[in-house]
């Protein structure tokens, strides 16, 4: 047998379902709604039989289901089935699989931050001050001053929020920021801003871009009354080590997840350094 008879050739519907690796109940509900229907029907048991130049069709079928595109559409496509018409709908799946993905790569970025910090609470020395290097990349900031209320915080960072179609507040890191020269000038509650670092987001105009390059890093913990002590060291740190700070410090919590009381927050500290 020639291998063009062999593709000819009947299989039963449980051949079938195998061969694509999907139950035969599917196969028999595909063809109760119309979507998908054998190439033969035994009259006398009702058997279904399907050859092998069916199989594309099935596993376009099988593809399109895969990307959660509705029975409906399918079988719109179905009856309209063309190159154009598939090109059309694939281009379609494409650009939400490709946002999917964003999202997902999104989320395990969130979630490889928080690894990182629990590994830093339970690894590192937090009274010591280091030196670590940074890659560049961009915040989304708003403005604020020692008259913002916490309210207008709430606000600010609300409608950054729904800017950036966040969603969900998980899906991004926040902190403050305020200036190395308030900090030389011992103005340690001049915060002029707040940032929400999202991953990856590029940059355009309107964005702060946070350097590439070393960076002092510091941790405080406690109530922030205090940090302003901490602050101190670490401009104390960075005269005997000959460290020039520069543009901003960024503070984030990194323990907000795992703590019921203000004494055990922790603050990660990062300035821009020269050396």
């Amino acid at each position: 047998m020639n291998i063009i008879n062999k593709k000819d050739k009947l299989l039963t519907i449980g051949q079938f379902a195998s061969m694509h690796g999907i139950n035969k109940k599917t196969l028999m509900w595909y063809d109760e709604i119309g979507l998908f229907k054998p190439i033969a029907i035994n009259p006398q048991n009702g058997y279904r039989y399907y050859n092998y130049h069916q199989s594309p069709i099935l596993e376009t079928i099988l593809l399109l289901r895969e990307l959660n595109v509705s029975i409906n559409e399918i079988q719109n496509f179905m009856k309209n089935r063309s190159a154009d018409n598939l090109k059309c709908l694939l281009e379609e799946k494409i650009t939400n699989l490709d946002m999917q993905i964003t999202h997902l790569q999104a989320i395990r970025t969130t979630l490889c931050t928080h690894h990182q910090n629990m590994s830093t609470l339970l690894t590192m020395d937090l009274s010591k001050i280091s030196l670590v290097e940074k890659k560049e990349h961009c915040l989304v900031t708003v403005n604020i001053d020692q008259n913002t209320s916490f309210e207008q915080e709430v606000e600010l960072i609300t409608a950054q929020t729904e800017k950036y179609q966040l969603g969900r507040l998980h899906k991004a890191s926040y902190g403050s920021m305020i200036s190395v020269d308030s900090l030389k000038n011992g103005h340690f509650d001049d915060y002029s801003k707040l940032f929400i670092e999202i991953p990856f987001l590029s940059y355009h105009a309107g964005l702060h871009m946070m350097p590439s390059g070393k960076y002092l890093r510091a941790f405080h913990k406690g109530e922030w009354s205090k940090i302003p002590k901490r602050y101190q060291e670490i401009l104390t740190y960075a005269k005997e080590h000959k460290l020039t700070l520069y543009g901003f410090s960024y503070e984030m919590g990194i323990n907000e997840n795992v703590i019921d009381q203000i004494e055990d927050y922790i603050v990660q500290i990062e300035i821009p350094v020269i050396e």
